[in-house]
């Protein structure tokens, strides 16, 4: 008899997520000092750069890889400046600390952040911000290429956009058609002509995209048009903008979305989804089954081989995320059966973290974060990942 109740392949990736500007201070980049829904400011967050050490323990400890970014905003202090080497040696120090427990780095280029300078140059509604991005990447290139198993070129760009140009929840809090079309537009232009700066001197290494994969549903006769419009430009028309270039189909899950038109979730209408009957964490309906399904749509729509790049739900319960992380990876491990080439798997987040412009409330992590003191724990839902990981798959005591 198996020691596991699922196994999935021989060298599958196994790791966590984390973004710099969610786990280090801010400085100097467009989310320092916006207030948070739970009434935080967004400026001091997991202390990440005081405790990267101990970080480093937790990330090996959690799996054979690890998915994270830099700050942008601290190497580069102005557009086509040289990176600060004082920086840069601090995250080589942190990376080299990774790999010499044979870690594969993921590492991803933009997470929804930019430098205070970038933003003062018109940010991507500007083209000629694209060449400043271009530079950063070549710059990333020469500095950290050694180091990197796996370039991911910009993160979620769907909810980037939706929340900063057309929702108006993260900077620079626009609600304009237009500002959402120029910076699709030029974001994915800085994504196909970044594929070639990291080829020219890693031609091996792959390089791809995170997009986020959303299950959009009418709840009544009102949200039918909304819905079916928010899945084709969600799921396709965004996601095509970035496939060129792409060695693989990085994907992120959350939630399925209903709309009445409005959207429900917890965070838009609290309180809706348990009067609905509905299952549910802190911020949206929880239907796992939408991971297999927005996997199977992609492999059918690019055939690429996939990661996911992020997974999680938002609690602080570590019994229910457990059995989160068992429906996801039961789901994960059919698609594999059913011929998707899926390399690995990267779980959200390592720790707990500042979660945007909702506030450090809202926790993903598998290691609790005390953010007064910034003391480390490991979560139960943490043990737990880590046996998945030492074991390859989900053990039958698990």
């Amino acid at each position: 008899m198996s020691a596991n109740i699922i196994t999935f392949p021989p060298g599958f990736i196994w790791g966590t997520s984390t973004a710099a500007a969610q786990i280090e201070t801010a400085y100097n980049h467009d989310w320092l000092n916006v207030k948070s829904k739970d009434g935080h400011v967004f400026n001091r967050t997991s202390d990440h750069e005081l405790h990267r050490d101990e970080d480093v323990g937790y990330i090996t400890t959690l799996g054979n890889a690890y998915r994270m970014s830099v700050a942008w905003w601290r190497l580069q202090p102005e557009p086509f400046a040289k990176f600060d080497k004082q920086v840069v040696a601090e995250y080589r120090s942190f990376i080299a600390k990774l790999k010499a427990r044979n870690t594969y780095i993921m590492m991803v280029l933009h997470h929804f952040t930019n430098p205070l300078w970038f933003v003062r140059e018109g940010s991507w509604e500007n083209q000629n911000t694209v060449p400043m991005f271009l530079d950063y990447v070549q710059q990333m290139v020469d500095n950290f290429g050694d180091l990197v198993n796996n370039w991911n070129t910009f993160n979620e760009p769907a909810v980037y956009l939706f929340n900063s140009r057309l929702q108006g929840g993260f900077p620079p809090f626009k609600k304009s058609l237009t500002g959402f079309y120029r910076a699709l537009k030029n974001m994915s232009r800085a994504h196909r002509l970044s594929v070639p700066l990291i080829k020219a001197a890693y031609p091996n290494v792959p390089v791809g995209i995170s997009k986020n994969a959303v299950i959009f549903a009418p709840e009544n006769i009102l949200g039918r048009l909304p819905a079916k419009l928010a899945d084709k430009v969600f799921m396709e028309y965004v996601a095509d903008h970035f496939i060129d270039g792409c060695d693989y189909w990085g994907m992120s899950y959350y939630a399925k979305i209903r709309l009445n038109p409005f959207p429900i979730s917890e965070v838009d209408a609290p309180g809706k989804l348990d009067k609905m009957g509905l299952p549910h964490d802190k911020m949206w309906e929880y239907y796992p089954m939408g991971m297999k399904e927005s996997i199977l749509r992609y492999h059918k729509r690019y055939g690429k081989p996939m990661f996911i790049t992020e997974s999680g739900i938002c609690t602080e319960n570590s019994d229910v995320r457990i059995a989160s992380i068992k429906d996801y990876l039961t789901l994960l491990h059919q698609c594999i059966q059913e011929g998707v080439d899926l390399k690995g798997y990267f779980h959200w987040s390592t720790i707990d973290n500042f979660e945007w412009n909702l506030g450090p409330t809202y926790r993903f992590g598998l290691v609790q974060v005390d953010f007064e003191t910034g003391k480390r724990t490991m979560k139960k839902c943490g043990e737990f990942y880590r046996t998945v990981v030492q074991n390859n798959g989900i053990p039958h005591e698990a």
